[in-house]
């Protein structure tokens, strides 16, 4: 894919020295990986595949310095309960504000949402949508689909849903990038990403890849609004 190989030039550019009369190419993005609980390992390997070293993040401290953040699949109660043991909810609401990007699979998309159901449970609401808990069933209904997804072309995106979510509703500001069902499976609004499903369970990284590109825009009009200077 096109990302992919852009990423890759970027890596490889960067231990060069820049031509005379051109620029320095840009330093790929920081990547961290909420490591708390659940399949982080997995996302980590996606990003090595792109050439990323993800960042793994169990306190407030190693959000420094990060341009995107991936909340893996889980348990979202758990994970729950770690962040506000480990004093993380509020530094992440700040790391947002701050212009990061995120990217959130299934329990990652729960802790994002702005209101979760079935049962009702305290989020991040960064993502305005609603999301319904196990909305596919339990784990015997754990199953893999295909659908297209027109934002990274062909083939289509396997869906590997385990305990997935369903997002019942989306705020107008919510771009819808690909279904299951007839509901939401891949969503965005501006620099906040979630999947229903796992893609960190196959080895199509386009999801992971596009991601880079959203922390990367992130990055770049961070430093615009600081005047040239990233502070994170």
């Amino acid at each position: 894919m096109a990302c992919d190989i852009a990423f890759a030039e970027v890596k490889m550019g960067s231990i060069h020295e820049p031509t005379t009369g051109r620029a320095a190419p840009a330093p790929p993005p920081r990547i961290g990986v909420l490591a708390l609980q659940g399949s982080f390992a997995l996302h980590a390997a996606a990003l090595r595949r792109l050439g990323i070293e993800a960042v793994e993040v169990r306190r407030a401290p190693a959000l420094e310095g990060l341009d995107g953040l991936i909340i893996p699949g889980g348990e979202s109660s758990t994970m729950l309960k770690f962040l506000l043991e480990e004093d993380l909810f509020d530094p992440l609401i700040a790391f947002h504000r701050d212009g990061g990007a995120f990217y959130g699979t299934c329990a990652g998309a729960i802790l994002l949402a702005r209101t979760v159901e079935n049962p009702a449970q305290e989020s991040l609401g960064l993502l305005d949508v609603e999301i319904q808990r196990n909305g596919y069933g339990r784990q015997l209904e754990s199953h893999v689909g295909a659908c297209s997804c027109s934002a990274l072309g062909e083939p289509d995106l396997s869906l590997v849903m385990i305990r997935g979510p369903v997002i019942s509703s989306a705020g107008p500001g919510v771009e819808v990038l690909a279904k299951w069902r007839g509901a939401p499976a891949f969503v965005r609004e501006g620099r906040v990403l979630a999947t229903t499903f796992h893609p960190e369970l196959t080895d199509d990284t386009r999801i992971h890849a596009y991601f880079l590109e959203v922390a990367t825009e992130a990055r770049q009009a961070t430093g615009a609004t600081l005047g040239g200077t990233n502070s994170r």
